[in-house]
């Protein structure tokens, strides 16, 4: 990945924290798609965010290059779940 392709992800996360498609089963993981270097979205990366709160900030647990995997394993995205549970009490805590 480049910086350029780097920095394309995080400006598109940070125009649109709840872009995406929900992952089912995942505890609210999005996945979008990102354009690669010359080969557009369908060649690009999947990128998975976690948008917990308006305070909290975006969390993007993983990224696939699409010409190495399709997709996520159901032990990862239950993982995502995990994560997600885990992050979320983080910050109700700092809310009390």
């Amino acid at each position: 990945m480049t910086e350029e392709e780097r920095k394309a992800i995080v400006d598109s996360v940070a125009t649109d924290p709840r872009q995406g498609v929900e992952i089912r089963g995942s505890g609210g993981v999005r996945k979008i798609r990102v354009a690669g270097r010359g080969k557009g979205k369908s060649g690009g990366y999947r990128v998975m965010l976690a948008y917990i709160a308006p305070h909290a900030p975006v969390y993007l647990p993983a990224l696939l290059s699409k010409g190495d995997r399709a997709n996520f394993t159901a032990a990862e995205i239950a993982g995502f779940k995990a994560l997600t549970a885990s992050i979320g009490q983080y910050w109700r805590k700092g809310q009390e």
